[in-house]
């Protein structure tokens, strides 16, 4: 999400004359779009502040700007501590970057900070939103009304926002219209999506089903969901749908049903696998990611061993795991932590499976030729990059003409983060 309102900030200040630049050493104005999900996110701000000061320490100061979740969460305590710092901005006062801009001066900083986000999309609605890639984002909800006692994103992103249904296909349109291939749907809980009208409700499943009909589009994503949320209607889209990817990350968090209480996850360990079966029972191929948070405040050995046991059951084929990291101002950031090394213990055993299994959902692709979307020249090599229905890594050896394209592609060798593979020219059909 952030790398979409970063795409949609560079479309907004076009407007008071700035665009984007790659000369580091010669930047106008500098913005740190931020993500507060751990707590080295924050220091890191400061250290990119710190380059810059030197990079710019015999000229004139840029205009410097945090915005997204740390500049939410920080606000004040950043302008306090670094004075380099001349506006803050969170992610659902975006609409505003382009005046704030054009009110700085060396007195005065800036903070907008405000819950704003119908304006915020109101705003952005009338800015088209044209991409140069051919897999491209595009949010239709944010915000988050779960309240996991862990998670941050109700205080940087406030309560779950869904988009109107028409403003979300008049932008994936546009995205159509400029070359993309394959869309990815995003919100913090973006299969809780519903926009209701006086005639209708609308659900992520409507956007799925209506985005099918696209003839230039040939896949679609989505991304993150909440098991709470996955409805019936949108497990069957994974029957009817041709165009949605067989790959679903559901993050489960914990294999443990007291932890999954704690954290005020609202669903449990059986409701999950439920749903993980009615999806297999639709298509066996459909492949599950997932996040995993290790040593929670309050877990045993057992309820590891039951996490350990969770993993074991389902193959998850990519998923994301990390030790517990206090967020301040959730209810888990004052709870007592567990022993460090008993965690990375923990973290270790954990990834041991999850890269196993990632490593032999690779090596089944070798020998097979399997569709690839390619979308992009990797830097520095004559190779391309693309990914297949699970979202993995390809590099191809292939000439540039096939960028765009969805072509068939013989895998040759594999590691835990990429596959390896020739192109068939024979089998290139335009995407």
């Amino acid at each position: 999400m952030n790398e979409y309102d970063s795409n949609r900030i560079i479309q907004s200040v076009k407007k008071i004359g700035f665009k984007k630049t790659n000369d580091q050493k010669n930047a106008d104005c500098y913005i740190l779009n931020t993500c507060h999900i751990r707590d080295k996110a924050k220091e890191k701000v400061y250290h990119e502040i710190g380059r810059v000061k030197k990079i710019y320490k015999n000229k004139d100061k840029p205009i410097f700007i945090v915005a997204g979740c740390v500049a939410q969460a920080e606000n004040q305590e950043m302008l306090k501590r670094e004075p380099y710092i001349d506006l803050i901005v969170g992610p659902q006062s975006y609409h505003k970057i382009n005046d704030s801009i054009q009110k700085i001066n060396k007195e005065k900083k800036i903070e907008e900070t405000e819950f704003d986000v119908e304006s915020k999309f109101r705003f952005f609605d009338n800015i088209e939103n044209k991409s140069n890639k051919i897999s491209a984002f595009l949010t239709i909800q944010e915000g988050c009304d779960k309240f996991c006692n862990f998670c941050v994103v109700p205080f940087t992103r406030g309560p779950e926002y869904s988009r109107p249904f028409d403003a979300i296909l008049n932008e994936a349109e546009s995205l159509i219209k400029s070359g993309v291939k394959e869309i990815i749907l995003l919100g913090q809980n973006v299969n809780a999506y519903s926009y209701k009208t006086e005639l209708k409700e609308y659900r992520i499943s409507n956007i799925l089903n209506e985005l099918q009909k696209y003839s230039e589009l040939r896949r679609i994503r989505y991304t993150t969901s909440h098991p709470k949320d996955m409805t019936d209607d949108l497990i069957d889209c994974y029957k009817t749908n041709k165009k949605l990817m067989p790959f679903v990350h559901l993050p489960i968090q914990s294999g443990s049903n007291k932890i999954l209480k704690a954290m005020n996850r609202k669903h449990t360990v059986e409701e999950y696998i439920n749903v993980y079966e009615k999806l297999k029972k639709i298509n066996k191929d459909i492949e599950f990611s997932s996040d995993f948070i290790i040593s929670y405040p309050g877990e045993t050995q057992k309820d590891y061993e039951e996490t350990l046991n969770l993993i074991k059951k389902i193959s998850f084929i990519n998923s994301y795991s990390f030790i517990f990291s206090p967020r301040p101002g959730t209810k888990a950031a004052n709870l007592e932590m567990i022993n460090e090394e008993i965690s990375k213990e923990r973290l270790k055993e954990i990834q041991k499976y999850l890269f196993d299994h990632q490593r032999k959902k690779n090596q089944s692709f070798e020998g097979k030729t399997i569709d690839v979307l390619i979308e992009n020249k990797i830097n520095g090599q004559k190779n391309l990059f693309g990914r297949n229905k699970y979202m993995s890594s390809v590099i191809v050896n292939a000439d540039e003409k096939n960028l765009g394209k969805l072509v068939s592609v013989k895998i040759e060798r594999s590691n835990q983060n990429s596959l390896f593979g020739s192109i068939n020219s024979k089998s290139v059909r335009a995407a």
